[in-house]
């Protein structure tokens, strides 16, 4: 059980140490963005519980985490198709807190990187 109750708060402290992040909203909620692309932010679709942050995550490292620990990791219907993995935070510790961001900290990050990338290579294709 972790020794100090985890909240958006915290989750925001942490985050904001990583490179590029920036506070936001999303639907009215307070959010997580890397250069305008979602990191993290409390789950909103009501078919997560309460107190659970949904965090944005390579499928493959998803299925790790749940199946490593699924009093901690989930999804939902909701979320099963979307790169996102839910939080319980009530379960949640400080280091493992800090793993999770920064892992999805490179995901969000790479793509953010791939989006750039082929914006140049288009507009390098027609500028002739």
């Amino acid at each position: 059980m972790p020794s100090k109750k985890i909240d958006f708060g915290v989750v925001r402290v942490i985050a904001m140490a990583l490179p590029d992040v920036e506070e936001s909203t999303i639907h009215g909620a307070p959010s997580l963005k890397v250069r305008g692309r979602l990191l993290t932010c409390p789950a909103l679709h009501g078919s997560a519980e309460p107190n659970t942050l949904a965090v944005r995550i390579d499928f493959d490292q998803r299925a790790e985490l749940m199946a490593a620990e699924p009093s901690v990791y989930y999804v939902t219907d909701h979320y099963v198709n979307y790169p996102t993995v839910l939080v319980r935070l009530s379960r949640m510790d400080l280091n493992s807190l800090r793993d999770l961001l920064g892992m999805a900290w490179r995901f969000v990050s790479s793509q953010t990187k791939a989006i750039r990338r082929r914006g140049r290579n288009r507009s390098r294709g027609t500028a002739k």
